[in-house]
């Protein structure tokens, strides 16, 4: 089993990183493989709503990391997603990746172990952390906890490890994905329920 955890902040080794690199390292005493997708600072493309990525699986553009980080998700058999905050929100270009991936390549994410990281220097943390989760909300999937919400404080890089809870929180979230992920591969477990047909409504006739 393999988890792919992905740094939405431009920073190669910042506090994102050491956050998501303690759910890793629990994971990885679990049993779980696990990989820390960079993002990178090279600029990406918002979705344009043109649709063409339907019955593709994945985006038309392809001059930015879309269409690799949805070739990840494919292969992963869980997700956990970091950014650092930035005006309460998470990373714009990560909030344009997880747009089009999720939804040009939705297979790949839908009704997997998921779960979000956010990271701040005082404020704004609780409101990016649930906008990270809301893709995964809307694709089935299965919403991994901690003992807090997955948040970590620091400003300079590498300051996030001094914030201990911070920490224990990463690793509890961890073990939890670990936890989830044997217990939906275990020999016997019952398949998770059949989803109805989807039935959109909407609001203007």
């Amino acid at each position: 089993m393999k988890v792919l955890l992905v740094n939405g902040s431009p920073r190669k080794n910042g506090n994102t990183f050491r956050a998501l690199s303690e759910v890793a390292c629990a994971l990885n005493k679990e049993g779980i493989e696990t990989e820390i997708f960079q993002i990178g600072a090279r600029p990406v493309r918002g979705c344009a709503a043109c649709y063409a990525c339907v019955g593709r699986g994945r985006c038309v553009f392809d001059d930015d990391v879309c269409n690799q980080l949805s070739a990840k998700f494919a292969e992963a058999d869980g997700i956990v997603v970091g950014s650092p905050t930035y005006y309460g929100q998470p990373n714009g270009a990560l909030l344009a990746l997880l747009q089009r991936a999720c939804f040009s390549g939705r297979a790949g994410v839908q009704g997997k172990p998921a779960a979000s990281v956010a990271v701040c220097r005082r404020g704004g943390s609780t409101a990016a952390f649930q906008c990270l989760n809301m893709p995964f909300e809307m694709l089935n999937c299965l919403i991994v906890g901690s003992q807090y919400w997955n948040v970590a404080f620091g400003r300079e890089p590498g300051e996030t490890a001094q914030d201990t809870e911070g920490m224990q929180t990463m690793r509890t979230l961890g073990r939890n994905m670990a936890w989830i992920l044997k217990n939906l591969h275990r020999e016997g477990a019952e398949p998770r329920p059949a989803g109805e047909e989807w039935q959109p409504m909407h609001f203007i006739r």
